[in-house]
C-alpha cells in the first residue's frame, strides 16, 4: 500500500513510523524545510538550539510510543525535569517557594512549610487519588474515542475515594468529579491560594481556564508527575522528530521537506496528491497532519462538495487563540528568593500566585484585550541540557497566557510583539529580580508568528479548543471524530486537531496507523485468497 502523509509534526510521524514498520510504501510532504511543526528546534541565536514550539514532553512518556518504536536507537534521550515544579513566593513576600519533586513526601514537605500541613495532607490524598485517574486518561488517549474505548478505559476504576461526607462512591459521584471545574476540584482541596494557583496554571496548559467544566483532570494530571515527571529531549524538543524520520528512513520511508501539498483530490479508489512544486503522486492512502481547517481547504482545492466543507468551518471552534512566547538567551538564570537553582531551573516555573491573576488574563483575551499581567510559564531548559546552549550562557523559554490572535482594536500583533515581550520579562523580574539584566537577546513569537510559522490557525498551539464539547468523542466535531472524513475514504486525520488533542503524545498518530491497519485486514485476507 502507498501512503502519503501531509505534514511532519510529532503524530503524523508516529503515524508514517508505524506503516513503514509493517512494509507499507510512505512519504512524508512538509511545507517546510524543518520538519517537526511545534516538536522542531532550530538555532534562533549562535549556539543556541531553540524550542520553535513545546519544550517539555509529558504525555508522550506515558504512552509506550517511544519504546515501541526503539527511539533510543535513533538518538532520542530524555532527562527527568525534577523537581517537575516550582512555584515562588509572591513578590515582595519572604515565604518560602513549593517545590513539586518526582518525590511525594519531599513534595509535601514543601508544601507543609510554605502551605501549612493541612494542605500537605490533602496534596498526599490528591496524588493517591488523582494518580490513578490520571492514568486512565492516559489509557483513554491510547486509542479510538468510542464509547468502548472510554467505557474500558475507566472501567473498574475505584469510585470511593469520589463519596465524601455522603458515602456514595458510585459512578454518579465519581463522573462527577471527573466533570467539575478544575477550581472546583482545588477549593475542594487545598486552603492556600498559593497552591491552587500553581496547581490552576499548571492544569491551564492545556488552554481552557480552570473555571470550565470537564477540567478538573486536567488539574489531576499534576498527580501523574509523581510517577514520571515531564522529559527534557537533548538537544531541544525537536530531538523527538529527528528520531521519528531516522526511524521512519531506517524502515523504507521518504521525507520531503520545502514542497507544500496544495490540493487533496479523489482520483478512482486512491487519491491525487497535487504540491507546490508541481509534484503529481498518487496515493492509495492519505493520512493529513495539518491542522483540520488546512485539511478541509485542500480538500475543497481538490474539489471535495463544498456544502459539508462550510458546514464543518463554521462549527470548528479555534479560540481566541493561547499565548506567546520569548525565546531568551542570557548570562544567568533566575534566582528566586528563597531557592537555589536546582530546586527552580529543572522543571515548570509556575508564576502564579493568586487565580485571579488567571481569570483577568483569560477574560481579557476573550474580549481581544491583552492581559492586564501576562501569567507565565518560564522553562530554563539548558540547566538541565548544556548542549543547548554555548558555555557561560542559558536559554529560557517564557510561555505567557493569554494573548488573542485577533486584538479587539484591529491593530497588528507587529506593533505589540516588543512591548509585550518587555512586559513578559517584567513579570519573571518581579520574582526573579535582577533577570531582565541577564537578557543577552531574543525571540518573539505572538500569535500570528506562531500562524505564520507553524500554520497553527488563530495561534493556537493546540489546534482547536480544549474545551470540553470538542474532546473524545467530538474532537473536532463528532462526525470527524473518527479520525476519517464522510464522503473521503482513503484520507485519515491526525494531529492535534483530533482525539486526544493538543499537547506532545503521539497518541493520535498510533491510533490512525491501528485505524488503517484494521481497515487493510478484509482487503488481506481477499488478496490471500
Amino acid at each position: 500500500m502507498s501512503v502519503v502523509v501531509v505534514g511532519s509534526g510529532h503524530n503524523a510521524l508516529v503515524a508514517a513510523c508505524y506503516l513503514a514498520r509493517d512494509g507499507h510504501a510512505v512519504e512524508v510532504l512538509e511545507r517546510d524545510t524543518v520538519i517537526g511543526g511545534a516538536v522542531s528546534t532550530v538555532e534562533r541565536f549562535p549556539g543556541h538550539q531553540v524550542d520553535r514550539g513545546s519544550s517539555a514532553h509529558i504525555m508522550v512518556r506515558h504512552t509506550g510510543i517511544i519504546e515501541a518504536l526503539e527511539l533510543e536507537r535513533f538518538g532520542l534521550r530524555y532527562i527527568d525535569c525534577n523537581p517537575w515544579g516550582f512555584a515562588p513566593a509572591p513578590p515582595g513576600s519572604d515565604e518560602p517557594p513549593i517545590v513539586f519533586q518526582r518525590d511525594v513526601e519531599r513534595t509535601c514537605a514543601s508544601i507543609a512549610e510554605a502551605c501549612g500541613e493541612r494542605d500537605a495532607q490533602a496534596y498526599r490524598r490528591f496524588v493517591r487519588v488523582w494518580g490513578p485517574r490520571a492514568a486512565r486518561v492516559m489509557r483513554s488517549f491510547s486509542g479510538a474515542p468510542t464509547g468502548g474505548q472510554l467505557l474500558r478505559s475507566f472501567w473498574g476504576l475505584d469510585a470511593r475515594e469520589a463519596a465524601g461526607a455522603t458515602g456514595r462512591g458510585d459512578g454518579g459521584a465519581l463522573s462527577r468529579e471527573f466533570l467539575q471545574t478544575g477550581d472546583a476540584l482545588l477549593d475542594s482541596l487545598f486552603d492556600s491560594e498559593r497552591l491552587k494557583a500553581a496547581l490552576a496554571w499548571f492544569g491551564a496548559q492545556s488552554g481552557p481556564p480552570m473555571s470550565e467544566p470537564g477540567t478538573a483532570p486536567m488539574v489531576g494530571f499534576a498527580a501523574l508527575m509523581h510517577t514520571l515527571p515531564p522529559g527534557r529531549a537533548v538537544g531541544g524538543s525537536g530531538a523527538l522528530t529527528q528520531a521519528l524520520a531516522a526511524r521512519l528512513r531506517a524502515d523504507g520511508g521518504v521525507v520531503s521537506t520545502g514542497d507544500a501539498v496544495t490540493a487533496l483530490a479523489r482520483d478512482g479508489k486512491g487519491w491525487r496528491v497535487r504540491t507546490e512544486s508541481g509534484r503529481n503522486l498518487h496515493a492509495d492512502t492519505v493520512i493529513a497532519g495539518s491542522h483540520i481547517l488546512t485539511t478541509l481547504d485542500l480538500l475543497a482545492a481538490g474539489g471535495f462538495d463544498a456544502a459539508p466543507l462550510a458546514q464543518w468551518r463554521r462549527r470548528i471552534r479555534v479560540g481566541p487563540g493561547i499565548g506567546m512566547v520569548v525565546r531568551a538567551a542570557t548570562s544567568a538564570l533566575p534566582r528566586y528568593p528563597g531557592a537555589d537553582t536546582t530546586e527552580s531551573a529543572h522543571g515548570l516555573q509556575l508564576l502564579a500566585t493568586d487565580r485571579r491573576h488567571l481569570r483577568r488574563a483569560h477574560g481579557a483575551a476573550l474580549a481581544g484585550d491583552l492581559p492586564p499581567r501576562p501569567v507565565v510559564l518560564a522553562m530554563s531548559f539548558s540547566a538541565l541540557d548544556p548542549s543547548i546552549a554555548p558555555t557561560g550562557q542559558h536559554q529560557l523559554s517564557l510561555w505567557a497566557q493569554w494573548h488573542p490572535y485577533a486584538l479587539a482594536d484591529g491593530s497588528d500583533w507587529s506593533a505589540h510583539a516588543d512591548r509585550e515581550a518587555d512586559r513578559i520579562i517584567a513579570e519573571v523580574d518581579s520574582h526573579a529580580p535582577g533577570f531582565a539584566d541577564t537578557i543577552l537577546t531574543r525571540h518573539v513569537q505572538t500569535p500570528a508568528d506562531l500562524e505564520r510559522e507553524m500554520g497553527l490557525r488563530g495561534g493556537n498551539v493546540m489546534h482547536v479548543e480544549m474545551s470540553l464539547d470538542q474532546m473524545f468523542l467530538w474532537r473536532p466535531l463528532p462526525e470527524l471524530s473518527g479520525q476519517r472524513v464522510p464522503g473521503a475514504p482513503g484520507l485519515y486525520l491526525t494531529g492535534a486537531s483530533t482525539h486526544p488533542g493538543g499537547g506532545v503524545s503521539g497518541a493520535s498518530g498510533r491510533t490512525v496507523a491501528r485505524l488503517i491497519q484494521r481497515d487493510l485486514r478484509p482487503r488481506l485476507r481477499f488478496l490471500r485468497r
